[in-house]
């Protein structure tokens, strides 16, 4: 089952001779259950096309349909709400909030929806990333690699249609980066998650099942 497609995407920053195509028509799909890692160098357009599939910015061109909803077919209030029952995120910062615990930061999420946590599933995540004796610690207390894992948790809890993440070991020391992608890949087999990654690094693209290249806003190998 297709849960991810983008049709004909097109970004353009500028006018005239200041014009950049950041995406100049990319079409892709991403079945359920998938781990995918997008890599390009600097200024290929990889960072351009997750902020597109989040819904976070608009294109100036073409779909991105998620879980069979053309989410640039929705007003910005009902994009948000969108976005946060069905987008999970991971930044390169973590993006924790800082004045909540971990256990808080979690479950943050499903709150901000007005719902309640599903326990054993949330219990289940915080066990698989090892987070269970640090939940009532605050993020600045954590290393980076817990603090990332944390932001792995966050954004599994809701259980969202897809999990974008955006250089996700991009702060971390190389050993602390293999630890956070393998568990990045534990959760996507264990909660069957779909889960985009965009990356530069051709080593941790490799943890992926399956690769797909963008050079000039293009989608070159996939």
């Amino acid at each position: 089952m297709t849960i991810l497609q983008t049709h004909d995407l097109k970004k353009i920053y500028g006018t005239g001779e200041n014009t950049v195509n950041a995406l100049a028509g990319v079409n892709l799909e991403v079945k359920q259950g998938e781990f995918v890692a997008i890599v390009g160098t600097s200024g290929s357009g990889k960072s351009t096309l997750l902020h597109m599939l989040g819904g976070l910015d608009r294109p100036t061109s073409g779909r991105v349909t998620v879980d069979g909803k053309d989410i640039f077919s929705l007003k910005d209030e009902a994009l948000t709400i969108f976005r946060r029952r069905k987008i999970g995120f991971v930044f390169q910062n973590y993006n924790l909030v800082p004045v909540l615990s971990v256990y808080q930061n979690i479950v943050l999420p499903i709150q901000l929806d007005g719902n309640m946590p599903d326990a054993n599933y949330v219990e289940s995540i915080i066990e698989t990333l090892g987070l269970q004796s640090k939940l009532q610690s605050l993020p600045n207390n954590l290393s980076g690699g817990q603090q990332q894992r944390v932001a792995i948790a966050r954004a599994l809890s809701a259980k969202p249609a897809i999990i974008l993440a955006d250089e996700p070991t991009g702060n971390l020391d190389s050993r602390t980066s293999q630890d956070v992608l393998g568990l990045l890949k534990v959760t996507s087999r264990k909660f069957v998650q779909t889960i985009v990654m965009i990356t530069h690094n051709e080593e941790i693209a490799q943890l992926a099942d399956r690769i797909v290249r963008i050079e000039d806003g293009l989608i070159v190998d996939r």
